[in-house]
């Protein structure tokens, strides 16, 4: 499976000092290949594609907690 590949290798990837724009570029791809790999979830049902769902959906949740910041103390 190619995507699970792209996952795979995307989830190995260093995210230690990016750019803003770069972490964009890597909450957009992760975004994408969680949805492409849900559409092959929905035919198989392998638990081994839902397991790296979820990393990929945490390591996303951590780009995405990155870019928006801490908020201002009241």
């Amino acid at each position: 499976m190619d995507i699970l590949n792209d996952a795979l290798a995307f989830e190995n990837e260093k995210m230690s000092n990016m750019s803003t724009s770069d972490r964009v570029v890597a909450s957009r791809e992760a975004k994408r290949l969680i949805l492409a790999l849900n559409e092959v979830y929905k035919t198989t049902k392998d638990s081994e594609i839902m397991d790296v769902m979820k990393r990929l959906t945490e390591k996303k949740r951590k780009i995405e907690k990155r870019l928006k910041g801490r908020p201002d103390p009241a």
